[in-house]
């Protein structure tokens, strides 16, 4: 079974799916069973430069991970926030050569969750919203 938001990726094309709305099965790819990204919170150095972090700037709430290299061999390719009852989700997408930062209109940063998808390290998440100013 699917659980919302989950993250899929086939281990033969690279394709990443994001579960929508839950249901039963198995997501197919390529003709083979799809790989669920479990969210990584280790707090190693590699762990460091995956971490998402939460800054606010002149009053306004940013979501970056400014430690992480993004050259064409290894970058952040998305941030995602979302509320923690998920019914809210925000997206943005990076190519190599930008800066990681999301900002963010959210009330209550407590109450969301982010998360990273690097290309070669795959999912990393906040794991405590450090928040800096």
């Amino acid at each position: 079974m699917t659980v919302k938001l989950q993250i899929y990726k086939c281990n033969i094309c690279g394709n990443l799916i994001q579960v929508l709305y839950e249901g039963e099965g198995s997501l197919i790819c390529c003709g083979k069973e799809m790989e669920l990204m479990g969210i990584q919170y280790d707090n190693n150095e590699l762990g460091e430069k995956h971490t998402p972090k939460i800054e606010i700037k002149d009053g306004e709430k940013y979501v970056n991970v400014f430690a992480h290299p993004m050259t064409n061999e290894h970058y952040i390719q998305f941030i995602e926030t979302y509320a923690k009852d998920k019914s809210e989700l925000h997206l943005k997408f990076f190519n190599p050569d930008e800066t990681p930062e999301m900002k963010v209109k959210l009330d209550n940063m407590e109450e969301f969750v982010s998360v990273e998808y690097c290309n070669i390290h795959h999912l990393w998440g906040d794991n405590g919203k450090e928040m800096t100013t």
